[in-house]
């Protein structure tokens, strides 16, 4: 009898590219099972490029939100679909839904008092499992039993053609080898290079022969226009004009990624690009990009990582200090 998995999967972008080591881990020690990734819908094509996922379904409640008759609704909907539901979210909302469904296997980290809510509940140990993508990936193990090691890193399935028509419908050229700028981080200002910086590296790059196409989202715009008005040559500003999936075929043409520790990091990380990582106040040591393409640049200030939305000392030191030419010379060691 086939294993019918329910996946509640993170809201966040780069927590949900990390669970993918997950489902493939069930697939290789349950085969046969099908795995369902319950998601928020912008989402989805996360989920689409992952070959382990064989459905996905919206999930239709906002971070933060209970709309607690709603959960029940939906809840009692999914009664006799699924045999094992892995709650990755830590919340107690987050495991609600699978106790209205009546799911027999409830597994997830215990936390917010979801005791009853889980009948799986497992401790977390976070010093023996530092890294977020070992968190997700041993929930596929029995209860008690240790991670299965190397976790692997997350890759996502690409279709060329798709991603040319994406180039297109964007009226994109690739006359010159293009450096990717993902200067946003939904966390907070925090873990942003400064525009000016972005900005000077554009510089150096486009002389160098390189076109630069920033991606983000809406909420991304004024930083992207603060780059480009900085810059002494001309950017393709690509925040707030794409989908989530077009950006992740864009992506998969650029020569090289430089990247704020975010969603899209990690996306790019997936899609094994060369990339240079900046991280400031968030630690590379429980969310580094999952690729041996990457090198990360931290300046180590002794105040980092603090893991704040903002600089609480005001300073900003780990990345104001961290300028163009410092991330430059990282770009030439990953690219060759």
């Amino acid at each position: 009898m086939t294993d019918r998995i329910l996946i509640i999967a993170p809201s966040w972008v780069g927590d949900a590219v990390m669970a993918q080591p997950l489902y493939r881990r069930l697939k290789d020690t349950r085969p046969g099972c099908h795995i369902t990734v319950m998601a928020p819908a912008w989402t989805r094509a996360l989920g689409d490029r992952m070959p382990e996922v064989d459905a996905t379904l919206d999930n239709p409640f906002a971070h933060g939100q209970l709309r607690l008759k709603d959960r029940w609704k939906l809840g009692r909907s999914m009664r006799g679909q699924f045999d094992q539901v892995i709650v990755l979210p830590n919340s107690l909302k987050s495991a609600l839904l699978p106790w209205f469904a009546g799911i027999a296997r409830r597994t997830g980290f215990v936390g917010e008092a979801r005791y009853g809510l889980l009948n799986d509940a497992r401790p977390l140990d976070k010093a023996a499992l530092p890294m977020m993508v070992e968190r997700f990936a041993i929930l596929a193990e029995a209860k008690g039993g240790p991670v299965h090691k190397p976790v692997g890193s997350p890759r996502f399935a690409i279709d060329p053609a798709r991603a040319d028509a994406a180039r297109v419908a964007q009226g994109l050229s690739l006359d010159r080898p293009v450096v990717a700028f993902c200067p946003g981080a939904e966390y907070g200002p925090a873990k942003r290079w400064p525009a000016r910086h972005f900005a000077a590296l554009a510089d150096q790059l486009h002389a160098e022969g390189y076109a630069v196409w920033m991606f983000g989202s809406g909420k991304d715009v004024e930083h992207t226009q603060a780059i480009a008005s900085a810059a002494q040559v001309e950017l393709v500003d690509l925040a707030g004009k794409t989908s989530l999936d077009q950006a992740i075929d864009l992506l998969s043409l650029v020569k090289v990624v430089v990247s704020n520790d975010s969603g899209l990091m990690h996306v790019a990380a997936a899609l094994d690009k060369p990339m240079v990582a900046l991280y400031g106040s968030s630690s590379p040591g429980f969310t580094p990009p999952l690729t041996d393409k990457a090198e990360i640049v931290s300046l180590g200030v002794p105040c980092s990582p603090c893991f704040e939305r903002q600089c609480p000392l005001k300073h900003f030191d780990c990345m104001e200090k961290m300028d163009a030419e410092r991330v430059r010379a990282a770009v030439k060691r990953v690219v060759g």
